[in-house]
């Protein structure tokens, strides 16, 4: 009900002290949703985001999008692995407790390559998770999307898109009006608080 009362009272201009967090519309398919999402980055919004039951080809390109860095982390994790692993392999044979077997080398790449390999693939999957974790903002337990009724369908039959308030671009009015001009409907006023 409270929400419902600051809906209202923002429709007619009167704005209380809870902070805005953004607009939402809903569109009514993911065709509509890909040119919204075009339009939207053509005026200028950066910070916006769309939300669909499945992905949408071509989504990338019209939001913006570049390849994402996660690659790097992965990258980073993968060479810290492996100089773990020849580290850990070289101290135990040749410092820590050199043993002279057959008078085999302390150390020798050949048995160390499982080793290697093993921790490699093992830090380049804790990049790869540590990296997305970290470029997503997550974890994020709370999103004042969820307070949304209509944003309840977003994994199951309908196509969202969210402006943010803290785009550089974003006027309540003004984006209002643009999200209504290219298809948008339901276009409800999110607050940061609840």
């Amino acid at each position: 009900m409270k929400k419902l009362l600051a809906q209202i009272k923002a429709s007619m201009g009167i704005y209380e002290s809870e902070p805005v967090y953004g607009l939402l519309a809903e569109f009514s398919d993911p065709g509509a949703l890909l040119h919204a999402a075009s339009e939207v980055r053509e005026a200028g919004y950066r910070r916006f985001d769309v939300h669909s039951p499945f992905p949408i080809h071509g989504m990338d390109k019209a939001m913006g999008l570049g390849n994402s860095l996660v690659g790097f982390f992965t990258l980073g994790g993968g060479i810290t692995g492996f100089a773990l692993a020849y580290w850990l392999q070289w101290w135990t044979g040749e410092v820590a407790y050199p043993l002279n077997i057959s008078g085999k080398p302390f150390f020798a790449i050949e048995p160390s390559i499982p080793i290697m390999f093993e921790l490699t693939v093992l830090f380049a999957a804790f990049g790869a998770v540590a990296g997305m974790l970290a470029l997503n903002g997550l974890p994020r337990p709370h999103s004042p999307l969820f307070y949304s009724r209509n944003f309840t369908r977003a994994t199951d039959d309908a196509f969202f898109l969210h402006i943010a308030a803290s785009d550089k671009c974003f006027d309540l009015e003004g984006t209002r009006q643009l999200l209504t001009d290219i298809g948008g409907y339901h276009v409800e006023l999110l607050t940061a608080t609840e």
